[in-house]
């Protein structure tokens, strides 16, 4: 093959470093699923990250089965596919019903109908080299679009001042990823391979740098942790009801107001008013709203 031609050595090796550090970037939601695995609940997860990342790992797929010789292109993304399918299917076992739906929608709308319909108009529209530079560009728009998610997170810690949800180790190896691939598709002149992540490496440096300044920032508010919603809500306490002897309280329902006067003083006189007291109390419920942090190779 042509990937392992004397003559692209720095492809190859490239493309080698970029294939083991995209598999550190698959692999880095494990801890996600390991503790969904523990709780048995998907603990309100959102799966669109993993559907949009197997959506991306099978166009570039189709990118490089079109493209020939770029065995270390379907490498990796065959390795995605699989890593991000049973992240799905994890997701999907512990799932409500709810969010079950919701994630078997998105796989049928993005994965199925929308893979679908860009392999049919690529295939059937578009001939030779023509079909490779279209798939190629709807794979780098596809890319930018992933890799652009992440800036939420970098508002969110300018906000914030934490790099509570931006953790290092992951920035750093984005950045790798970044680097390696954009060198690949240098050196096999492939600017749809490269383009995108040169918008990876920017956006990784751009993590790093706030993380080198954020990180030892105490935030303004501690008592206010993002993740952690509190809910002040005031309860009524249990009312407290003063018996009443109901035999000592008359009917006063068809009887004349000028016989029963008399009576009537005397069993009001009798009679213990019903006292409800109700003492408030402030209970704090928390909302645990997990941030996903979410990354593509």
């Amino acid at each position: 093959m042509a990937v392992f031609d004397i003559h692209h050595p720095w492809a190859f090796t490239f493309g080698v470093l970029g294939n083991i550090i995209s598999v550190f970037v698959y692999l880095a939601p494990l801890p996600t699923f390991f503790r969904i695995y523990k709780e048995r609940s998907t603990m309100g997860f959102d799966s669109l990250p993993y559907v949009v990342a197997l959506f991306s790992a099978m166009l570039w797929m189709y990118y490089a089965f079109l493209k020939t010789n770029a065995i270390l292109l379907i490498s990796i993304n065959l390795f995605g596919c699989v890593i991000e399918a049973i992240y799905i299917f994890i997701y999907l076992f512990y799932a409500s019903k709810k969010a079950r739906t919701h994630t078997a929608k998105l796989l049928s709308l993005i994965n199925v109908g929308l893979l679908a319909l860009i392999f049919l108009l690529t295939f059937f529209i578009f001939k030779g080299p023509i079909r490779v530079h279209v798939v190629g560009w709807i794979c780098v728009a596809v890319s930018v679009s992933v890799f652009a998610a992440p800036l939420t997170i970098v508002f969110q810690v300018v906000r914030t001042r934490s790099v509570e949800f931006m953790p290092f180790p992951l920035s750093f190896f984005l950045t790798l990823s970044a680097v390696m691939w954009f060198a690949y598709g240098l050196f096999q002149k492939d600017l749809c391979v490269a383009l995108p992540n040169v918008l990876g490496f920017f956006l990784g440096l751009l993590q790093m740098l706030l993380y080198g300044i954020f990180r030892n920032v105490k935030p303004e508010n501690e008592d206010k942790k993002l993740p952690e919603h509190v809910i002040n809500i005031m309860v009524l306490g249990t009312p407290e009801v003063h018996p009443v002897d109901s035999q000592n309280c008359p009917d006063k329902i068809g009887v004349s107001q000028e016989e029963n006067k008399d009576e009537e003083d005397e069993a009001q006189e009798n009679c213990v008013p019903c006292a409800i007291s109700l003492e408030p109390s402030q209970v704090n419920v928390q909302l645990e709203s997990p941030v996903l942090v979410v990354c593509a190779a």
